[in-house]
């Protein structure tokens, strides 16, 4: 088929009635999905049942140094775990601080603690008369919710297919000290599945902030999550980086097994310089006498090591798998050729991008929704839920299996075709 833009006013009338006609069927059918968010489905969550059998009741509940996991303790984690989390982030042990189930509840902590008692030092951002953050777009709409729930002034960069808009990012931060960080999922990102390019890891580590409390928000909770043996996206280490660049302090790295094992369930993990481990850890004393050390033995004892993440991993991959190419297949046979939207295919991660023709988002959703397909709200991907293009649509298909994700996506690309033909013939 050709452009629908192309089309002459009669031939999309006609095409419209041919397309409302199939949606009314397929308002018919009773479908009721729930693509909104990333959710691993239950076939994936079966995968770590076992983890659960690894300690009971008769187990030695010690760590390899001898503490008691089941009392007092190992405030920074039990050693086997941030070694674990430390493989698993590509990371040194020292460098690592393993928390509770959430990584965007550190995530939450780490603006807190610099709202009210600043950074290694410096002036609590609560006291400063403006506050600015940085949000790659789209992104990650937890990620702007706690940025927004502190009363920043968020700004939009550009993302691109290897990263942030970088001239913007340095103009920015090398030049306003009002600038206190930056949001990043560097590795299959949420929502495009695209991951940073060496040179954009490097263009980061070599900032030279205004603000001398300036820190990067390294999200990398997608860093084991291939969708294929054969390609997979590989990043730089930006804690490496910015060592070499001499800026140990600037970044600090989240991630945690919420998408590997149990969300809710999981354990999460911060890495970071010494000397922000040490800021950190001063504070947590007050915060909690620990996190809790015997899931962390758990996941120990179930993962081992590296090896044993990437092998647990492969299983998952092979779920996901057909459910992203159910979606992926629906797109390249239904829209190519026809000019009203654009899509990345992702190695990893667990969402698929999709950009409509501008001022249509929100209306396909909305359509979607009437017909028993709920997806993440047009909006969601930009700060204050605000797209200023209305465009961009986030498809999570963890949840639902192959032929359900199947059937969603032939209902939402004729969707987007209705709502796109209306917008043609506004312009009529």
């Amino acid at each position: 088929m050709k452009p629908l833009k192309e089309m002459t006013k009669e031939e999309l009338l006609e095409l419209k009635a041919t397309l409302s006609a199939e949606y009314k069927e397929a308002q018919g059918k009773g479908l009721n999905l729930n693509m909104s968010r990333g959710k691993p489905g239950v076939s994936q969550l079966e995968l770590s049942l076992p983890m659960l059998d690894v300690i009971n009741s008769g187990s030695d509940m010690k760590t390899v140094l001898g503490n008691d996991t089941r009392n007092y303790g190992d405030l920074d984690g039990i050693g086997e775990c941030r070694k674990l989390m430390a493989e698993m982030m590509s990371v040194q042990k020292d460098n690592v601080v393993v928390c509770g189930n959430s990584s965007l509840n550190i995530m939450y902590d780490t603006v807190s603690r610099s709202m009210t008692h600043g950074v290694n030092g410096s002036t609590p951002w609560c006291k400063l008369d403006k506050i600015k953050f940085l949000c790659p777009v789209p992104g990650y709409d937890r990620h702007f919710a706690i940025t927004q729930h502190f009363g920043f002034e968020m700004i939009n960069i550009p993302l691109g297919t290897d990263g942030p808009d970088m001239d913007m990012v340095e103009q920015y931060v090398n030049n306003d000290p009002a600038v206190k960080g930056i949001w990043c999922v560097p590795k299959y990102s949420n929502p495009t599945g695209i991951s940073y390019s060496d040179e954009v890891v490097r263009r980061f580590a070599n900032l030279k902030p205004a603000a001398e409390d300036f820190r990067i928000f390294w999200d990398n909770a997608y860093c084991i999550h291939h969708l294929y043996e054969d390609k997979h996206d590989e990043i730089l280490n930006i804690l490496d980086e910015c060592e070499k660049a001499g800026n140990p302090d600037m970044v600090y790295m989240f991630a945690s097994t919420s998408k590997i094992s149990f969300p809710g369930s999981g354990v999460s993990a911060i890495a970071t310089s010494l000397k922000n481990i040490d800021f950190i850890k001063k504070q947590m004393t007050i915060q909690t006498i620990g996190h809790d050390k015997i899931n962390q033995l758990r996941h120990v004892r179930f993962f081992k090591d590296r090896a044993g993440l990437e092998a647990h991993m492969k299983k998952h991959a092979e779920l996901l798998r057909p459910k992203f190419e159910a979606v992926l297949d629906v797109f390249r046979r239904e829209l190519d050729g026809l000019e009203i939207g654009t899509w990345i295919e992702p190695r990893g991660g667990y969402f698929i991008s999709f950009n409509a023709m501008e001022g249509c988002a929100k209306a396909i959703v909305a359509k979607c929704k009437d017909a028993g397909v709920v997806m993440t709200g047009a909006g969601a991907t930009y700060p204050y839920g605000k797209d200023p293009k209305d465009s961009n649509i986030r498809i999570a298909p963890s949840f639902p299996t192959p032929d359900e994700m199947k059937a969603a996506a032939e209902l939402f690309v004729l969707c987007v075709k209705l709502v796109s033909i209306d917008k043609i013939l506004e312009n009529k």
